[in-house]
């Protein structure tokens, strides 16, 4: 089985910083796209940024230019740093990752969620 384990959220101050973190374990062969998204109360689940196994990155408009997405292949983990923090940062936030494992199945795996909340 595969396992997901999101760390780093907190509280933080408008303009702050919050580093997450999120580690990959289990019957994991290799990690394609690793990703986070973010569910603020009320509103749907949406892609903050994704990194693939080479280092390409994508970023919601909304984080550009404050948040960085990397990842760490050898570890299977991968972190969001989050600059300039805004109150509409606000969300409980979410890693998957799209892999394969060695028993030859290919799934994308979810984490638990670590909430990250930013007061004004």
């Amino acid at each position: 089985q595969v396992q997901l384990v999101e760390s780093g959220g907190g509280l933080v101050q408008a303009g702050g910083s919050l580093r997450l973190s999120c580690a990959a374990s289990g019957n994991i062969f290799s990690i394609s796209v690793m990703g986070w998204y973010r569910q603020a109360p009320g509103k749907q689940r949406e892609l903050v940024a994704t990194i693939t196994s080479g280092g390409g990155t994508d970023y919601a408009d909304s984080v550009k230019g404050r948040f960085t997405i990397s990842r760490d292949n050898a570890k299977n983990t991968v972190y969001l740093q989050m600059n300039s923090l805004k109150p509409e940062d606000t969300a409980l936030y979410y890693c998957n990752a799209d892999l394969s494992t060695w028993l030859g199945s290919v799934a994308i795996y979810w984490g638990q969620g670590t909430q990250v909340t930013v007061s004004s």
